[in-house]
């Protein structure tokens, strides 16, 4: 799932609006914007104040080379 579909997801699910979102989590209304619409540029730190409030973060993990992709 892409972290712009998780967050519009987890978003909806508990009836916040894109400026109530913005404002619990401390950031810009135009960052909610820029995330839910995918911007490939977003400072983590700030993607970690929105996804905190949902009691997730977004972190480095391991790449396993052995599971195989959906590009064939």
């Amino acid at each position: 799932m892409k972290l712009s579909d998780f967050v519009k997801e987890k978003r909806s699910s508990t009836n916040l609006t894109q400026p109530e979102l913005a404002e619990k989590a401390g950031v810009g209304l135009r960052f909610v914007r820029d995330l839910e619409q995918g911007k490939d540029t977003v400072r983590l730190d700030k993607v970690n104040q929105v996804l905190q409030l949902f009691g997730y973060q977004l972190g480095a993990i391991p790449i396993n080379y052995n599971i195989p992709d959906d590009k064939g």
